[in-house]
């Protein structure tokens, strides 16, 4: 936003164009919207001199102008080239956006080697990075490229796979030659030949199928975008995932959240729920607001039969409820359209409210159920595997016992053991430490077993 515009609304500008709204602004210059389509720089003299001293535009390339006592330096940019602050740092539609970025930046490095393009503003139709910053910290070229492709987050360059999760429509490929167009080194590049290290693989231990639908449903759609995209296919389409407490749940999206690497954002009682009638309905906007500002992002609703049970059978909540399920019904499809991934979470899916259960909401409704003795013992195996353990150690008596219960309590029996035998001196895990840690736990259904309080109590 610009506090204190240059000029006014309709001012003439050199080759026929006028001025709308004054759209970004640094301490010596302003960017303007025209009419017709196009965008217009407007610079102090001392700053459009500097970047003809350093080569960077010709001088003939900038128009003078006067306003009252102040003389300006003006460069127009119709609507085919994009003229933009480094950053704003606007939404990459293409392969071809990118790339025109790269080779900005590398033609810009050509003729100025040691300005701090931090901030600087972006020609395309010259194919220029204009700094505008004489002081402040120095930016490596590296993290300015990385923050446009990606949008506005923070990433070098050169770190492919976290940029591949943080862009649309462009593949690793596409990625690493973009960044050598730009004439720095890459980091990270896929595997070429056999052998070769193979790229991060989401993993969900002891949840294979749930990770299968992961990797199928979300992961190569966000990973191969442009294949996907050219069927038809934009985004993954929002998730629900339902089952009893404890299940696995808030693990398996965590895990989603680690391995993409995207900003989050957490819906949930605790966070937006509120007394005041639309209050609620106000945070719930707020939070789909910031993941757009944040896109490619992630909102994760939690206990979302809180806020999204049947209308119909909302009873005493009354109006505000209609007006909460309303507002959901309303976003869900614009972050799916902006890049924003949703997936609620429930303990009990028979009460959420059937309209958003259709398609083009939760096009996924998926059951989490207590892991399977296959599962907990694909777990255990994982687990043990990092950890030195005795020849031979038999695990199906634990599998009998864990079947059925939270994947947390395999965790916790592992963990367990490991302690009591560092606490016993010894250096190998063992299955006396295992079942000891076993009997640790609560009865399956969380009853007849006298618990130990610590701390203060009656």
């Amino acid at each position: 936003m610009v506090l204190d515009p240059w000029l006014p609304v309709g001012f003439a500008l050199p080759g026929g164009v006028s001025t709308r709204a004054a759209l970004a602004e640094g301490q010596d210059w302003q960017i303007y919207e025209t009419a017709p389509e196009g965008r217009v720089l407007v610079a102090r003299e001392d700053l459009a001199r500097s970047w003809v001293g350093r080569g960077l535009l010709e001088a003939d390339a900038l128009a003078s102008l006067s306003f009252g006592a102040e003389t300006y330096r003006v460069l127009a940019s119709d609507s085919g080239h994009l003229l933009a602050p480094v950053d704003a740092s606007p939404r990459i539609r293409d392969g071809s956006e990118a790339l025109a970025f790269s080779i900005a930046l590398r033609e810009t490095r050509k003729r100025d080697a040691t300005s701090n393009l931090q901030g600087a503003v972006y020609v395309e139709r010259f194919s220029r990075l204009l700094p505008v910053l004489s002081t402040g910290p120095e930016v490596a070229d590296d993290l300015v490229l990385g923050t446009w492709l990606s949008g506005g987050v923070r990433v070098s360059a050169q770190s492919l796979r976290r940029l591949s999760s943080l862009t649309r429509g462009l593949s690793m490929s596409e990625l690493q030659s973009i960044v050598e167009a730009a004439g720095l080194r890459v980091a990270e590049k896929e595997p070429e030949v056999p052998g070769a290290s193979k790229p991060k693989r989401f993993e969900l231990p002891g949840r294979a199928t749930l990770e299968a639908f992961f990797s199928e449903h979300v992961i190569d759609i966000i990973e191969n975008a442009s294949r996907y995209k050219a069927l038809g296919i934009e985004f993954p389409a929002a998730i629900a995932l339902h089952g009893p407490p404890g299940c696995g749940k808030t693990f398996a999206v965590n895990k989603l959240i680690e391995y993409l690497g995207w900003p989050s954002q957490s819906i949930d009682s605790s966070s937006i729920g509120s007394p005041y009638i639309h209050e609620t309905g106000r945070k719930i906007a707020k939070v789909f607001d910031e993941a757009l500002r944040a896109s490619p992002a992630i909102i994760v609703i939690d206990e979302m039969d809180a806020f999204l049970s049947d209308r119909q059978l909302s009873g005493g909540q009354g109006l505000h409820h209609v007006e909460e399920v309303a507002e959901f019904l309303r976003r869900i499809p614009e972050a799916i359209a902006n890049n924003i991934l949703v997936i609620g979470m429930t303990n009990r899916i028979e009460t959420i409210d059937p309209a958003l259960l259709r398609r083009g909401r939760f096009d996924h409704v998926i059951a989490v159920d207590m892991p399977t003795e296959e599962e907990v013992r694909s777990l255990l195996a994982r687990l043990l595997s990092q950890l030195p353990c005795e020849k031979e150690l038999d695990v199906e008596p634990l599998v009998g016992a864990l079947t059925g219960r939270p994947l947390s309590d395999v965790a916790f029996v592992v963990r367990e053991g490991a302690r009591l035998t560092a606490r016993a001196g010894k250096s190998t895990l063992d299955g006396a430490s295992l079942t000891a840690a076993l009997k640790s736990l609560p009865p399956r259904e969380g009853v007849g077993k006298e618990t130990r309080k610590i701390g203060f109590g009656k």
